[in-house]
């Protein structure tokens, strides 16, 4: 079992920035394998970010490209959600995802899900 504890979730106006943190509970457990999504009232749950092959490679939903980093700290089973330029579309509570083997897609059945943080953009 592993549990996903986030961090980092706020308000702030539109052009601002924060950065999320996903901590994972097993130390054996693979960054890697960890992404992000996010569901904004009224709507599904969506992919935002995740990594990919070849090794160091990233994936992020279009909205969000250019805008959104990605990143992970291996030795500390942590990933990171670095969000610039933010607008007020991109207001949902955002999910830490993981899996136990194979990178986090738009279509992943998902393993474990972190507690969510709310991001707020304000206009």
């Amino acid at each position: 079992q592993v549990q996903l504890v986030e961090s980092g979730g706020g308000s702030v106006q539109t052009g601002g920035s924060l950065r999320l943190s996903c901590a994972a509970s097993r130390g054996t457990f693979r960054p890697i394998n960890m992404g992000w999504f996010r569901q904004a009232p009224g709507k599904e749950r969506e992919f935002v970010a995740g990594f990919g092959w070849p090794v160091g490679s990233t994936r992020y939903a279009d909205s969000v490209k250019g805008r959104f980093t990605i990143s992970r700290d291996n030795v500390e089973n942590t990933v990171y959600l670095q969000m610039n330029s933010l607008k007020p579309e991109d207001t949902a509570v955002y999910y830490c995802a993981a899996k136990e083997a194979g990178y986090i897609t738009p279509r992943s059945a998902i393993d474990y899900w972190g507690q969510g943080t709310q991001v707020t953009v304000s206009s």
